[in-house]
């Protein structure tokens, strides 16, 4: 039998059955712990997937992305934690990579490594634009490392130095345009509610702007053009949900004025 490297992998994950299972399997069979906290609400049988796959199970009631993701993290029992998503997988080659650091590893090396993650769309592996490589943090010695930032963007706030891994984290997200298209207003609900909190007031000159550039960028400066279609479809739509984040503002303000005369 293989040695087990010494990882605890730990996941959150509401109703993801379609997906869970693959997740788990690409850590299957060489890290010493896995660790799931499932939604409690879910019902379509994801904790029995996880289960199958030799994952401790927690049930727990949702408590936003970072305190989830924290939560998850402080049952681990092993000295390396590994933050994955149920709708990921580790490639083979950033398996050998991480088997090649522990290998070599010794007192005073990195604490936390950052990693590629390459996602799935339209039938695609994009690889340029504004999602690749899309560094992540998710290989932390437990007790340097803990999540942070603001939901639903969490980041891992490290103690120490970090190191980087060869090979990508294949990302499943958006298993439908309709899925994706949801996501707009899902996050410019929280931008709005973040910009009221801060007093920020609305610019049509920021708005267009700030639309226009992530076009660019994303297309242009980011090679996005390279992936095809793909790369301007996720150019085009972060152009327009730049722009519906910003006008939300302006929707705000004008909720409290009156109705302008009729034509």
């Amino acid at each position: 039998m293989p040695t087990l490297l010494p990882i605890s992998v730990c996941m959150i994950s509401g109703a993801d059955s379609a997906r869970i299972g693959r997740a788990l399997q690409s850590v299957q069979g060489w890290v010493a712990e896995t660790i799931v906290v499932v939604n409690d609400d879910v019902t379509d049988g994801t904790d029995k997937i996880a289960s199958q796959h030799g994952a401790k199970v927690f049930r727990e009631s949702w408590k936003e992305h970072i305190a989830q993701k924290n939560s998850a993290a402080d049952k681990a029992t092993q000295p390396w934690i590994l933050g994955l998503d149920s709708d990921e997988e580790i490639s083979d080659k950033l398996k050998d990579s991480i088997h090649r650091f522990f290998l070599a590893a010794k007192d005073g090396g990195p604490v936390a490594l950052r990693m590629a993650r390459c996602s799935l769309f339209l039938g695609h592996w994009v690889r340029h634009g504004d999602w690749y490589p899309d560094w992540q943090m998710r290989l932390w010695r437990k007790g340097k490392a803990r999540w942070g930032g603001t939901d639903p963007h969490d980041r891992l706030i490290v103690e120490g130095r970090i190191g980087r891994l060869n090979g990508d984290i294949l990302h499943y997200s958006n298993p439908s345009i309709s899925s994706y298209v949801s996501k707009i207003n899902y996050f410019s609900d929280l931008y709005l509610d973040s910009r009221i909190k801060k007093g920020s007031r609305w610019s049509p000159t920021e708005a267009g702007f700030r639309a226009f550039w992530r076009f660019m960028r994303a297309y242009f400066i980011r090679l996005g053009f390279l992936d095809g279609y793909a790369g301007f479809y996720i150019a085009a739509s972060t152009f327009y949900s730049t722009l519906v984040r910003h006008t939300r503002l302006l929707e705000h303000n004008l909720s409290k004025k009156p109705i302008p005369p009729k034509p």
